[in-house]
């Protein structure tokens, strides 16, 4: 009646489960029965004895030992100390009694001033003279003493410059000339070389034109050069006039005989 009521396509899946369940009941029913093997366990060896002692062998404790014991509150409160006593301060010693000094006796006359003594005023000295003549010192005495004085920019004797200053004075010069000369360009214009020789004033101008003393270094490769490089020569002297030298050393620079103008002076 139940199989009759189930639908076509459930009839199926319910033979199935029946088929699947009795091969499950048959497995069950054919699986040999296993025997659990359990472990043999060891033997155990045990000792009896005989004789028993009459003293325990168990720790010993220790009759020292205190038990901890609450401490106990007293009924009445003691009173509290009494404060120590101050100590006494130590008896003050005795300095020993200074007699005062006596006062000096003041004396009850009258004080004299001393009476001061008129300074004798000096006599005039007088002048002194020669027999038959006059003073040798006049009024205007003083007027003389300020010529003697020496002038710090006083021109120095050209004996007495040193060749040191000479050249100090030389390198000075070209320092100024330097800057206003340049040497014409060519075929072995570095080989020429022109001297001049030319007079100053003691303010640094020119006294005159300069003059060519030599030249050297010619070859015919630079010879029509020559002659410029002379004009540039002068040319530089013009331009750097008026020179700023020291005036104590006029005697040392107001002729300058032969001053070299090549290219080295121009690098």
């Amino acid at each position: 009646m139940a199989v009759a009521a189930l639908r076509p396509e459930e009839r199926p899946a319910l033979a199935v489960a029946v088929v699947l369940h009795l091969a499950l009941v048959a497995l069950l029913l054919v699986q040999p029965r296993s025997r659990e093997n359990f472990p043999i366990p060891e033997r155990m060896s045990v000792s009896l004895a005989d004789d028993v002692a009459l003293e325990a062998t168990g720790p010993v404790l220790s009759q020292n030992a205190q038990v901890a014991v609450a401490p106990t509150i007293a009924e009445e409160i003691a009173p509290p100390a009494p404060p120590a006593e101050p100590a006494k301060p130590a008896p003050p010693v005795a300095k020993p009694l200074v007699k005062p000094a006596p006062a000096p006796a003041v004396s009850t006359r009258p004080q004299t001033k001393p009476q001061a003594r008129p300074q004798a005023t000096p006599a005039p000295p007088k002048p002194v003279t020669k027999p038959g003549g006059g003073s040798r010192l006049g009024s205007n005495f003083l007027d003389g003493a300020e010529s003697g004085s020496v002038d710090a920019n006083a021109p120095v004797p050209a004996s007495q410059i040193g060749a040191s200053e000479k050249a100090s004075l030389a390198q000075a010069i070209a320092r100024q000339l330097k800057p206003r000369w340049s040497s014409p360009q060519g075929v072995d214009a570095e080989l020429l070389v022109t001297v001049l020789s030319f007079n100053l004033n003691p303010d640094g101008t020119l006294a005159g034109k300069p003059q060519v003393v030599s030249q050297s270094g010619i070859t015919d490769g630079n010879r029509p050069q020559a002659g410029r490089h002379a004009e540039l020569a002068v040319r530089a002297v013009e331009l750097a006039a008026p020179f700023d030298l020291p005036a104590k050393y006029y005697n040392a620079w107001k002729r300058v005989s032969a001053f070299r103008f090549d290219r080295k002076l121009s690098q």
